[in-house]
């Protein structure tokens, strides 16, 4: 990261009809470049946001469960353990927006996705396709705050 900031988002504006995010309203403190101030203020963490106009195009593989019971042999009679797997249990992502920086990324290269989760790349990924499987999930702090909200 060559540049990060301390960034305070003050107000999120969505489209009333689709709900998806249109802007943002924020502010950084520019004495807390790198994680640190001089004032000694911890900063709890320091993100780094893609322009999407400088972004590289990636697919995104999200796995989940494959099982929707916790023991997959028990069934209802006349049914097997195909009766319990998750339909949801994959999520494939295209058009997704990743740093410019992973144009390169080597498979099985790993990275943390932000607010989202720990991924690696996938042996698909080519010169011209990136794909990125979600190894591990990070739990979901962000959806406590707004609910305070």
């Amino acid at each position: 990261m060559k540049h990060a900031y301390y960034i305070t988002c003050e107000k999120v504006v969505k489209d009333d009809k689709t709900g998806e995010v249109i802007e943002l309203f924020c502010s950084y403190d520019p004495q807390s470049r790198g994680g640190g101030t001089a004032d000694n203020r911890k900063i709890e963490g320091t993100l780094h946001w893609v322009s999407a106009q400088h972004a590289v195009d990636a697919e995104v593989r999200l796995f989940d469960r494959l099982f929707i019971a916790e023991d997959p042999s028990k069934t209802e009679p006349g049914k097997d353990y195909k009766s319990n797997l998750n339909p949801s249990s994959l999520e494939v992502l295209s058009g997704c927006k990743v740093e410019p920086s992973l144009k390169d990324a080597p498979v099985g290269g790993k990275y943390q996705f932000l607010r989202q989760g720990y991924f690696c790349v996938d042996l698909d990924s080519t010169n011209g396709k990136l794909v990125f499987n979600r190894a591990v999930g990070l739990k979901d702090s962000w959806a406590k705050i707004e609910k305070r909200r």
